[in-house]
């Protein structure tokens, strides 16, 4: 299954969306007409999708590494022992 239109268009988006004058929320309603909730989860959809990292490899292995790191931050401060004060 190939990405579609608005699948290449949320990639190319992220990929230069800081470079508008615009806020990134109010460039998600006007330029791709979706909510920004829509448009992050298809994004987070598109990261583990093969063609859209043949599409846009930059901005999917930026967000697989963000991915990555908040699953890390996650799991050490849920392991980290903790000490009781005295």
């Amino acid at each position: 299954m190939g990405l579609t239109d608005q699948d290449r268009q949320i990639l190319d988006f992220e990929e230069s969306w800081w470079t508008r004058p615009e806020a990134k929320a109010s460039g998600i309603r006007n330029r791709l007409g979706m909510s920004p909730t829509g448009y992050y989860r298809r994004l987070a959809e598109l990261v583990d999708i093969g063609e859209a990292l043949d599409h846009a490899p930059l901005v999917v292995r930026r967000l697989r590494r963000r991915r990555l790191d908040q699953r890390r931050g996650r799991f050490e401060t849920t392991a980290a022992p903790h000490h009781p004060r005295r």
